[in-house]
Formats: structure tokens, sequence, C-alpha cells
């Protein structure tokens, strides 16, 4: 006998939130994209971080994921979209992480107004802890062009302060939602 799982019409929420699932692993394989240029650059300590963010990245949609899976709401997991592969510089890979960071904040911030607009509280609540999340993100992402600009184009730098600094080593968060099959 087939399971059969009926699509019930969604709110704008749960249409956003779908969405987003989406923009989550897009993000996710970005900052594969940008790890593997820093890789072929020759410089592991960016291409570290960038691997660690694009794991954060995943576990967030397998979050949505599993946020909707508790809600009892039909659950398509997408392709992802285009992913860029090729850069003149570090700054400019830099610039396009930020940008991306600050697309995700405005997308979950859309995410949390349609919840209350809708008057679904639990919704609303649950987009909170990603809502921190992106503070997190934008700053450490602003920091990390900052250092770049500052090192003036020496990369070594660049690589010894992300060495020296747990910036964005992620995971560490008791407080995120859980994630469909374990965070990784």
């Amino acid at each position: 006998m087939a399971l059969i799982t009926k699509k019930e019409p969604r709110s704008k929420f749960y249409e956003l939130l779908q969405a987003q699932i989406h923009n989550e692993f897009n993000a996710s394989q970005q900052y594969i994209a940008l790890a593997v240029w820093f890789d072929a650059e020759d410089l592991p300590q960016l291409a570290k971080h960038f691997y660690k963010q694009s794991v954060e990245e995943r576990n967030h949609a397998m979050a949505l994921v599993q946020y909707m899976l508790d809600r009892d709401h039909h659950v398509e997991i997408p392709g992802t979209g285009e992913v860029r592969n090729d850069f003149s510089g570090v700054t400019e890979v830099i610039e396009l992480a930020l940008e991306q960071e600050k697309e995700v904040a405005a997308d979950i911030s859309a995410m949390a107004k349609a919840a209350r607009a809708e008057e679904d509280y639990i919704s609303e609540q649950f987009t909170q802890w990603f809502l921190k999340e992106q503070v997190e993100e934008i700053s450490q992402m602003s920091t990390l062009l900052n250092v770049v600009k500052r090192a003036n184009g020496n990369l070594f730098e660049v690589e010894n302060h992300l060495y020296r600094e747990s910036v964005g080593d992620g995971g560490t968060d008791s407080q995120m939602p859980p994630v469909a099959g374990g965070k990784l």
C-alpha cells in the first residue's frame, strides 16, 4: 500500500519557509565553492572557515525541514541555484559572502513578519533564533572583510587572524532548533 501525503494550502509563512530551505542549501553550496576557491589559492584557514560555514548553512536548512516536519507540513527538498566559482580576489569573495548573509537576514525577517501577520506566534518565535544568528553571521563576515582590507594584500595576516580567532566556529549554540537527521 502506497503512502499518500496530501498537500494542504500553505500560509505565506510556510511558503517563505519552504523557499528559505532552498536559500540555505544554496548558501551551503556557495560556501563550498568559496572554500574550494581558497583551497586552490593555498589559503587553508580561509578554506576551513568556509567549509565550516557550508556545514552550518546545511544545518540551518535541516532545522527548517525539522520544524516543518514537527508542524506536520509537507516538505520539498529543493535543488540549489547557481553557484559562483570564479573571483578576481579575496575581497570579492568575502564581499559575496557578506551580501549573501544580508540577503538571508532579510529573508528571515520576512518570515518573522509573515508569521506575526498570520498570528502564528509559534512560528514567529521559531524565527527568533535565526534572526539572532544572522546578526552574528553578518558581524563575523563584516569583521572578516575588514581584516582582509586592512591586510592590504598580505593574505598570511588574514590566515593568521583566522588561526588565532574563533571566527564562525559555529555549532556550539545549544539554543539552535533541532536539525532533521542530526547536526553535522
